[in-house]
């Protein structure tokens, strides 16, 4: 179990800086970002399959080996679908393999768009299969883009995702849904509503309208929060307003804050550093659920101080799950100490941060080549900074 647990995180860690670039390098540029939606829609329906699938476990010990066998499925066919798929274009004219790219251009995107795309690729990445190094991170115009990176998952957690998914069963509680898992998939669907919502709107709106909405959306359902809390409402309507914007958070962290994030930062990445940026923004994204998971999902007995599930998690959480592990281990702490309504008002005002950095700080990358994006950010030919 140990050894598998470690290559589960393995897959974990590496497929979730993977897909985003692979889409991204793939996707034709009108349809990117709705097709970058699918890794989150895709997310989302796992999560709900999963949380359907385990429903069985509140009656049955047992029922968590049928659960183990059905988690292979996907796996399987992954392996099968990916010798379907096509390579990177991107990458075959980085390494000089432009007859290649051409093909797999035409053949997903259309001949029409085939010389333009390739001549755009000619002038970014063709015939340079060099390796960039990570101290390439510290030099302009990767600093910047790292730098947004970083701070997109950053203040993703900090805005308290998961403080409101692992505080939801206690919220749902209250108005008579008793049973954790049928909480949770509550929050699931929600959380799938709002990402179909976001593939829709992708393309259209553009992702730095999104993200802005998105965490503006979330800093008010925090604040419902804080007002159903706070002041002396009815015990019904406080319990109703309280599960409104525990659902309103969620699907509204969905429309932006959860896909755009994952999305935006390969779009913004150079061909030579979007494995690097894209590595380390999600290191920074892993870095806060260490912790979390094990004070959530493992209790440390007072007497004696160990955990007997904490061995077969372990390997798991540190591949896969090393800014989460902040937000768990300090929330319930600042629960007793703060009060559910100072918390959650912090998680607003980081909400209304973040939507202030993304008005700032972000990029458009509607309707831009990826090849047109990194031209515009490089000091050689700065362009147009929308």
């Amino acid at each position: 179990m140990l050894l598998g647990r470690f290559l589960v995180g393995i897959g974990i860690g590496v497929n979730t800086v993977l897909v985003p670039i692979y889409i991204s390098e793939v996707a034709p540029t009108k349809y990117r970002g709705t097709l970058g939606t699918l890794c989150q829609i895709g997310t989302c329906l796992g999560i709900i399959a999963s949380l359907s699938l385990g429903i069985p476990s509140e009656s049955d010990p047992h029922w968590w080996r049928t659960m183990l066998y059905a988690a292979c499925v996907p796996g399987f066919f992954i392996v099968v679908g990916m010798q379907f798929a096509v390579e990177s274009p991107r990458w075959l004219a980085k390494v000089g393999r432009l007859d290649d790219a051409r093909k797999v251009v035409e053949n997903i995107w259309g001949v029409s768009e085939a010389e333009k795309a390739m001549e755009e690729m000619k002038s970014v990445v063709a015939n340079d299969d060099s390796q960039a190094s990570w101290s390439e991170l510290l030099a302009e115009p990767h600093n910047r883009v790292a730098l947004i990176g970083g701070s997109l998952f950053f203040l993703q957690q900090f805005a308290g995702i998961n403080g409101v998914l692992y505080f939801s069963s206690l919220t749902f509680r209250d108005v008579g849904i008793t049973s954790g898992i049928l909480a949770s998939l509550y929050v699931g669907i929600t959380n799938f509503g709002g990402a179909l919502v976001a593939s829709n709107l992708m393309d259209k709106q553009g992702r730095k309208n999104l993200l802005i909405g998105s965490y503006l959306g979330m800093a008010f359902a925090m604040f419902l929060i804080v007002f159903s809390i706070s002041f002396p409402l009815d015990e019904g309507v406080g319990h109703t307003l309280s599960v409104t914007g525990t659902l309103l958070y969620i699907f509204t962290f969905a429309l932006g804050a959860g896909p755009v994030t994952g999305i935006i930062i390969p779009e913004l990445s150079s061909a030579r550093t979007r494995s690097k940026v894209m590595g380390f923004s999600f290191t920074v994204h892993w870095v806060c659920t260490l912790l979390t998971l094990y004070q959530e999902y493992c209790p440390i007995s007072k007497k004696k101080k160990y955990c007997p599930v904490y061995p077969y998690m372990l390997m798991e959480l540190i591949v896969c799950q090393i800014c989460n592990f902040v937000v768990g281990l300090y929330f319930l702490e600042l629960v007793k100490l703060f009060g559910v309504g100072a918390v959650y008002a912090g998680f607003g005002g980081v909400s209304l941060l973040s939507a202030l950095f993304a008005y700032n700080f972000i990029v458009e990358t509607k309707g831009r080549s990826l090849e047109e994006i990194e031209l515009s950010l490089s000091p050689a030919a700065p362009g147009e900074r929308k």
